[in-house]
Protein backbone atom coordinates (compact mmCIF):
# COMPACT_ATOMS: atom_id res chain seq x y z
CA UNK A 1 0.00 0.00 0.00
CA UNK A 2 1.19 3.36 -0.96
CA UNK A 3 -0.03 6.62 0.15
CA UNK A 4 -0.77 7.75 -3.82
CA UNK A 5 -2.52 5.10 -4.20
CA UNK A 6 -4.84 5.49 -1.31
CA UNK A 7 -5.16 9.43 -1.84
CA UNK A 8 -6.62 8.51 -4.98
CA UNK A 9 -8.96 5.92 -4.07
CA UNK A 10 -10.21 8.63 -1.18
CA UNK A 11 -10.30 11.25 -3.60
CA UNK A 12 -12.74 9.64 -5.68
CA UNK A 13 -15.14 8.15 -3.29
CA UNK A 14 -18.11 10.76 -2.20
CA UNK A 15 -17.90 12.67 0.75
CA UNK A 16 -20.39 10.83 3.28
CA UNK A 17 -17.67 7.60 1.99
CA UNK A 18 -14.44 9.18 2.92
CA UNK A 19 -13.98 9.33 6.92
CA UNK A 20 -14.81 5.37 7.05
CA UNK A 21 -12.40 4.54 3.96
CA UNK A 22 -9.63 6.66 5.60
CA UNK A 23 -10.49 4.93 8.68
CA UNK A 24 -10.29 1.31 7.07
CA UNK A 25 -6.48 2.27 5.06
CA UNK A 26 -5.36 3.49 7.94
CA UNK A 27 -6.19 0.73 10.10
CA UNK A 28 -4.71 -1.84 6.98
CA UNK A 29 -1.68 -0.12 7.14
CA UNK A 30 -0.99 0.13 10.91
CA UNK A 31 -1.91 -3.51 10.85
CA UNK A 32 0.90 -3.81 8.21
CA UNK A 33 3.43 -2.35 10.62
CA UNK A 34 3.83 0.90 9.05
CA UNK A 35 2.59 3.11 11.33
CA UNK A 36 4.20 6.71 9.23
CA UNK A 37 1.81 5.37 6.45
CA UNK A 38 -0.98 5.44 8.85
CA UNK A 39 -0.56 8.51 10.19
CA UNK A 40 -0.25 9.72 7.14
CA UNK A 41 -3.20 8.31 5.69
CA UNK A 42 -5.26 9.96 9.06
CA UNK A 43 -3.93 13.56 8.24
CA UNK A 44 -5.97 13.75 5.13
CA UNK A 45 -8.40 15.84 4.75
CA UNK A 46 -11.95 15.06 4.27
CA UNK A 47 -12.80 17.05 0.63
CA UNK A 48 -15.78 19.34 0.29
CA UNK A 49 -18.56 18.95 -1.95
CA UNK A 50 -17.23 21.27 -4.69
CA UNK A 51 -13.95 19.73 -4.28
CA UNK A 52 -15.20 16.03 -4.69
CA UNK A 53 -17.49 17.45 -7.29
CA UNK A 54 -14.07 18.60 -9.39
CA UNK A 55 -11.78 15.60 -8.80
CA UNK A 56 -14.41 13.69 -10.21
CA UNK A 57 -14.51 15.77 -13.20
CA UNK A 58 -10.93 15.51 -13.92
CA UNK A 59 -11.12 11.64 -13.79
CA UNK A 60 -13.69 11.91 -16.30
CA UNK A 61 -12.64 14.46 -18.66
CA UNK A 62 -8.99 14.67 -17.77
CA UNK A 63 -8.31 15.97 -22.06
CA UNK A 64 -10.50 18.78 -21.43
CA UNK A 65 -9.35 20.20 -18.01
CA UNK A 66 -5.71 19.62 -19.26
CA UNK A 67 -6.88 21.84 -22.43
CA UNK A 68 -8.54 24.21 -19.87
CA UNK A 69 -5.30 24.83 -18.03
CA UNK A 70 -3.61 25.22 -21.60
CA UNK A 71 -5.65 27.63 -22.84
CA UNK A 72 -5.37 29.85 -19.38
CA UNK A 73 -1.81 29.77 -20.44
CA UNK A 74 -2.23 30.73 -23.89
CA UNK A 75 -4.40 33.25 -23.01
CA UNK A 76 -1.86 34.77 -20.28
CA UNK A 77 1.14 34.75 -23.25
CA UNK A 78 -1.05 35.60 -25.79
CA UNK A 79 -2.31 38.89 -23.85
CA UNK A 80 0.10 41.22 -24.96
CA UNK A 81 0.04 40.47 -28.73
CA UNK A 82 -4.06 40.73 -28.85
CA UNK A 83 -5.96 43.27 -29.95
CA UNK A 84 -9.04 44.18 -27.28
CA UNK A 85 -11.40 42.94 -29.45
CA UNK A 86 -9.37 39.50 -29.98
CA UNK A 87 -9.46 39.57 -26.14
CA UNK A 88 -12.53 40.38 -25.35
CA UNK A 89 -13.88 37.53 -28.43
CA UNK A 90 -11.21 34.88 -26.51
CA UNK A 91 -12.56 35.61 -23.13
CA UNK A 92 -16.31 34.99 -24.19
CA UNK A 93 -15.06 31.75 -25.19
CA UNK A 94 -13.51 31.10 -22.10
CA UNK A 95 -16.42 31.58 -19.98
CA UNK A 96 -18.12 28.89 -22.33
CA UNK A 97 -16.06 26.57 -22.01
CA UNK A 98 -16.02 27.32 -18.10
CA UNK A 99 -20.26 27.03 -18.21
CA UNK A 100 -19.90 23.64 -20.56
CA UNK A 101 -17.48 21.91 -17.83
CA UNK A 102 -18.97 23.17 -14.72
CA UNK A 103 -22.42 21.26 -16.85
CA UNK A 104 -20.33 18.52 -17.60
CA UNK A 105 -19.79 18.30 -13.80
CA UNK A 106 -23.24 18.39 -12.49
CA UNK A 107 -23.99 16.17 -14.95
CA UNK A 108 -21.03 13.20 -13.45
CA UNK A 109 -22.26 14.10 -10.03
CA UNK A 110 -26.06 13.51 -10.74
CA UNK A 111 -25.25 9.78 -12.14
CA UNK A 112 -23.32 9.45 -9.13
CA UNK A 113 -26.67 10.13 -6.99
CA UNK A 114 -25.37 13.52 -5.94
CA UNK A 115 -27.12 16.31 -7.24
CA UNK A 116 -25.49 19.77 -7.50
CA UNK A 117 -26.77 22.77 -5.70
CA UNK A 118 -26.27 25.77 -7.30
CA UNK A 119 -23.85 27.08 -4.58
CA UNK A 120 -22.00 24.37 -5.24
CA UNK A 121 -21.97 24.83 -9.09
CA UNK A 122 -20.98 28.37 -8.40
CA UNK A 123 -17.65 26.71 -6.31
CA UNK A 124 -16.97 24.96 -8.90
CA UNK A 125 -17.04 27.50 -11.64
CA UNK A 126 -14.80 29.59 -9.42
CA UNK A 127 -12.32 26.53 -9.14
CA UNK A 128 -12.32 26.08 -12.92
CA UNK A 129 -11.70 30.28 -13.43
CA UNK A 130 -8.77 29.67 -10.93
CA UNK A 131 -6.94 26.84 -12.58
CA UNK A 132 -6.73 29.21 -16.18
CA UNK A 133 -5.69 32.39 -14.22
CA UNK A 134 -3.34 30.76 -11.94
CA UNK A 135 -0.54 27.63 -13.01
CA UNK A 136 -0.29 26.19 -9.26
CA UNK A 137 -4.11 26.34 -9.59
CA UNK A 138 -4.47 24.73 -12.96
CA UNK A 139 -1.66 21.78 -11.37
CA UNK A 140 -3.73 21.24 -7.98
CA UNK A 141 -7.09 20.33 -9.80
CA UNK A 142 -5.37 18.40 -12.27
CA UNK A 143 -4.13 16.64 -9.26
CA UNK A 144 -7.42 15.15 -9.14
CA UNK A 145 -7.29 15.69 -5.14
CA UNK A 146 -8.33 18.78 -4.22
CA UNK A 147 -10.18 19.25 -0.23
CA UNK A 148 -11.85 22.88 -0.93
CA UNK A 149 -12.67 25.24 -3.87
CA UNK A 150 -10.77 27.48 -5.52
CA UNK A 151 -11.09 31.21 -6.70
CA UNK A 152 -9.32 33.59 -8.47
CA UNK A 153 -10.16 37.75 -7.11
CA UNK A 154 -7.87 39.14 -9.77
CA UNK A 155 -4.62 39.04 -7.35
CA UNK A 156 -4.11 35.50 -6.63
CA UNK A 157 -6.12 32.21 -6.12
CA UNK A 158 -7.70 31.86 -2.71
CA UNK A 159 -8.45 28.74 -1.31
CA UNK A 160 -10.51 28.14 2.37
CA UNK A 161 -7.74 25.29 3.19
CA UNK A 162 -4.74 24.34 0.78
CA UNK A 163 -4.75 21.94 -1.56
CA UNK A 164 -3.58 18.59 -0.59
CA UNK A 165 0.19 19.09 0.71
CA UNK A 166 0.59 15.26 1.47
CA UNK A 167 0.58 13.71 -1.17
CA UNK A 168 1.89 15.09 -4.42
CA UNK A 169 0.72 14.97 -8.39
CA UNK A 170 3.61 12.85 -9.93
CA UNK A 171 5.34 15.20 -11.91
CA UNK A 172 4.74 16.21 -15.45
CA UNK A 173 7.33 14.49 -18.17
CA UNK A 174 10.17 17.81 -18.73
CA UNK A 175 9.85 18.98 -22.74
CA UNK A 176 12.83 17.61 -24.50
CA UNK A 177 15.06 20.84 -24.81
CA UNK A 178 14.83 22.85 -28.40
CA UNK A 179 18.26 22.80 -29.78
CA UNK A 180 19.69 26.09 -29.78
CA UNK A 181 19.27 28.68 -32.79
CA UNK A 182 22.09 28.76 -34.90
CA UNK A 183 23.14 32.44 -36.02
CA UNK A 184 22.17 33.32 -39.28
CA UNK A 185 25.42 33.73 -41.46
CA UNK A 186 25.72 37.08 -41.55
CA UNK A 187 25.89 38.62 -45.40
CA UNK A 188 28.93 39.62 -46.94
CA UNK A 189 29.22 43.25 -46.39
CA UNK A 190 26.02 43.39 -44.15
CA UNK A 191 26.18 46.04 -41.79
CA UNK A 192 25.68 46.39 -38.27
CA UNK A 193 22.04 48.66 -38.90
CA UNK A 194 20.95 45.93 -41.71
CA UNK A 195 21.67 42.80 -39.47
CA UNK A 196 19.75 44.87 -36.52
CA UNK A 197 16.60 45.01 -38.84
CA UNK A 198 17.20 41.50 -39.78
CA UNK A 199 17.24 40.29 -36.54
CA UNK A 200 14.35 42.37 -35.45
CA UNK A 201 12.42 40.98 -38.36
CA UNK A 202 13.28 37.53 -37.73
CA UNK A 203 12.70 38.19 -33.73
CA UNK A 204 8.83 40.23 -34.85
CA UNK A 205 8.01 36.74 -37.06
CA UNK A 206 8.71 34.60 -34.67
CA UNK A 207 6.00 36.51 -32.21
CA UNK A 208 3.95 36.58 -35.27
CA UNK A 209 3.93 32.88 -35.69
CA UNK A 210 4.20 31.95 -31.94
CA UNK A 211 0.92 33.95 -31.32
CA UNK A 212 -0.51 32.04 -34.41
CA UNK A 213 -0.15 28.87 -33.26
CA UNK A 214 -1.29 29.73 -29.26
CA UNK A 215 -4.59 31.36 -31.06
CA UNK A 216 -5.42 28.46 -32.89
CA UNK A 217 -4.92 26.10 -30.14
CA UNK A 218 -7.16 28.73 -28.12
CA UNK A 219 -9.74 28.51 -30.68
CA UNK A 220 -9.24 24.53 -30.58
CA UNK A 221 -9.96 24.20 -27.28
CA UNK A 222 -13.19 26.50 -27.28
CA UNK A 223 -14.22 24.59 -30.12
CA UNK A 224 -13.68 21.63 -28.31
CA UNK A 225 -15.90 23.13 -25.41
CA UNK A 226 -18.77 24.76 -27.67
CA UNK A 227 -19.76 21.04 -29.07
CA UNK A 228 -19.64 20.01 -25.50
CA UNK A 229 -21.86 22.15 -25.05
CA UNK A 230 -24.23 22.35 -27.39
CA UNK A 231 -24.59 18.37 -26.73
CA UNK A 232 -25.66 19.42 -22.70
CA UNK A 233 -27.93 22.07 -24.44
CA UNK A 234 -29.35 19.05 -26.54
CA UNK A 235 -29.59 16.82 -23.36
CA UNK A 236 -31.73 19.77 -21.50
CA UNK A 237 -33.82 20.47 -24.50
CA UNK A 238 -34.33 16.49 -24.29
CA UNK A 239 -34.85 16.71 -20.14
CA UNK A 240 -37.59 19.83 -20.77
CA UNK A 241 -39.75 18.51 -23.39
CA UNK A 242 -39.96 14.95 -21.50
CA UNK A 243 -40.59 17.51 -18.27
CA UNK A 244 -43.24 19.06 -20.49
CA UNK A 245 -45.09 15.89 -21.53
CA UNK A 246 -45.19 14.69 -17.91
CA UNK A 247 -46.39 18.05 -16.57
CA UNK A 248 -49.57 18.25 -19.06
CA UNK A 249 -50.14 13.99 -18.40
CA UNK A 250 -50.52 14.73 -14.68
CA UNK A 251 -52.61 18.07 -15.43
CA UNK A 252 -54.89 16.29 -17.42
CA UNK A 253 -55.04 13.14 -15.15
CA UNK A 254 -55.39 15.93 -11.98
CA UNK A 255 -58.59 17.04 -13.73
CA UNK A 256 -59.51 13.64 -14.17
CA UNK A 257 -59.27 13.09 -10.83
CA UNK A 258 -60.63 16.79 -10.03
CA UNK A 259 -64.15 15.46 -11.72
CA UNK A 260 -64.65 12.14 -10.38
CA UNK A 261 -64.19 13.79 -7.19
CA UNK A 262 -67.16 16.22 -8.12
CA UNK A 263 -68.84 13.31 -8.92
CA UNK A 264 -68.68 11.58 -5.90
CA UNK A 265 -69.46 14.32 -3.72
CA UNK A 266 -72.80 14.77 -5.32
CA UNK A 267 -73.43 10.96 -5.30
CA UNK A 268 -72.44 10.85 -1.58
CA UNK A 269 -74.93 14.11 -1.55
CA UNK A 270 -77.77 12.09 -3.00
CA UNK A 271 -77.05 9.21 -1.20
CA UNK A 272 -77.47 11.23 2.74
CA UNK A 273 -80.91 12.58 0.76
CA UNK A 274 -82.27 9.15 0.31
CA UNK A 275 -80.91 8.05 3.26
CA UNK A 276 -82.68 10.44 5.07
CA UNK A 277 -86.18 10.29 2.73
CA UNK A 278 -86.06 6.46 3.71
CA UNK A 279 -86.18 7.62 7.45
CA UNK A 280 -89.32 9.63 7.10
CA UNK A 281 -90.83 7.17 5.23
CA UNK A 282 -89.78 4.25 7.61
CA UNK A 283 -91.37 6.46 10.34
CA UNK A 284 -94.86 7.26 8.31
CA UNK A 285 -94.90 3.78 7.45
CA UNK A 286 -94.82 2.89 11.30
CA UNK A 287 -97.96 5.51 11.85
CA UNK A 288 -99.62 4.05 8.98
CA UNK A 289 -99.00 0.65 10.80
CA UNK A 290 -100.24 1.90 14.29
CA UNK A 291 -103.35 3.46 12.36
CA UNK A 292 -104.24 0.12 10.49
CA UNK A 293 -104.11 -2.06 14.00
CA UNK A 294 -106.48 0.61 15.71
CA UNK A 295 -108.77 0.74 13.02
CA UNK A 296 -108.98 -3.18 12.78
CA UNK A 297 -109.36 -3.37 16.89
CA UNK A 298 -112.13 -0.81 16.70
CA UNK A 299 -113.82 -2.51 13.51
CA UNK A 300 -113.63 -5.75 15.16
CA UNK A 301 -115.27 -4.43 18.36
CA UNK A 302 -117.98 -2.69 16.35
CA UNK A 303 -118.88 -6.52 15.11
CA UNK A 304 -118.50 -7.93 18.12
CA UNK A 305 -121.22 -5.44 19.35
CA UNK A 306 -123.34 -5.80 16.63
CA UNK A 307 -123.47 -9.69 16.71
CA UNK A 308 -124.56 -9.07 20.51
CA UNK A 309 -127.44 -7.02 19.99
CA UNK A 310 -128.71 -9.56 17.07
CA UNK A 311 -128.85 -12.20 19.54
CA UNK A 312 -130.59 -10.55 22.50
CA UNK A 313 -133.64 -9.99 19.70
CA UNK A 314 -133.37 -13.45 19.56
Amino acid sequence: MELDEVADELYEVPPEEFIALRTARQNEARDGGDKGLAKEIGALPKPSAAAWVCNLLVRAQRPEIEGLVELGTLLREAQENLAGDQMRALDTQRRQLVSALTRQARALANERGHPVSTAVATQVEETLRAAMAEPEAGEALLSGRLTSPMSYSGMGTTMSRPALHLVKPPPRPEPAAKPARQPTPRASGESAADRRRREQEERRRAAEEKRRRELAAAQAAVEQASAAAEEAVAALEEHRRQTGELAARRAELQERVDELADQLAAAERETAEAAAALKREERRQTAAEHEVAEANEARDRALARVAQLEQDDT
